[in-house]
């Protein structure tokens, strides 16, 4: 049986998800900014990923801590969102066609690159959801190691502080990339439900000739 959260979820958009996440007092509305749709188009489409946050912490090789003795593409769950992190302004990429191929195998359905991924053509060949900061050509073994699966990963930019938990629930569409985090999760859903009703309402009466104003205090108040 699958995860009712994500059934749920399966219905909004991340701007939906923002609002609710908002209403919450959740910092950005859980937005991850820089992080956009490559594949299977770019920033085109109605592909959206939904699951919970299998996540990849990649630092550089002088960093102390240990290399996973293990390769984190081979330990992905079924309906994972697979997010790799690693430091800012990393020139190589982290992620590949081949890890694609895995993670599909797999069940993911769809990775997160916090920094530059490649084989861009063969992610769009599979049909693979790939959300990224950009593309890159050069593998990363040279200047980096992955040092840990599943704990928490700070997202690598200077314009806001959040934080991604394994099993957080990520949400892609073509607006962006919106980390709910668990608890939060059953919470926003219900918001959600509310205000999708209200807005639909609203865009109805907008449409016909009522000021947004006008529809905004009879529908969201």
């Amino acid at each position: 049986m699958g995860d009712p959260i994500v059934k749920a979820l399966q219905e909004y958009t991340t701007c939906d998800v923002s609002d609710a996440l908002c209403k919450l007092k959740y910092r950005n509305g859980g937005f991850l900014s820089g992080l956009t749709m490559w594949s299977p188009r770019r920033q085109e489409g109605d592909t959206k990923i939904v699951g919970p946050a299998y996540t990849v912490q990649y630092v550089p090789l002088d960093d102390p801590s240990p290399k996973h003795p293990t390769h984190y593409i081979d330990s992905i769950p079924e309906g994972a969102v697979v997010f790799v992190s690693c430091p800012p302004k990393t020139p190589n990429a982290v992620y590949g066609g081949l890890m694609t191929t895995r993670a599909k195998a797999s069940g993911a359905v769809g990775s997160v690159i916090d920094g530059r991924f490649r084989d861009l053509q063969e992610q769009r060949e599979q049909n693979y959801p790939i959300f990224a900061r950009d593309v890159g050509t050069a593998p990363p073994a040279e200047l980096l190691k992955v040092a840990a699966v599943n704990v928490s990963v700070k997202l690598q930019t200077d314009e806001q502080d959040m934080t991604v938990r394994p099993g957080d629930y990520i949400i892609g569409d073509i607006n962006g990339v919106v980390v709910l985090p668990k608890e939060l999760a059953e919470a926003a859903i219900f918001l959600m439900a509310k205000q999708v009703a209200a807005d639909s309402a609203m865009a109805v009466e907008i449409a016909k000739g009522m000021t947004f104003t006008e529809a905004s205090k009879k529908f969201r108040s």
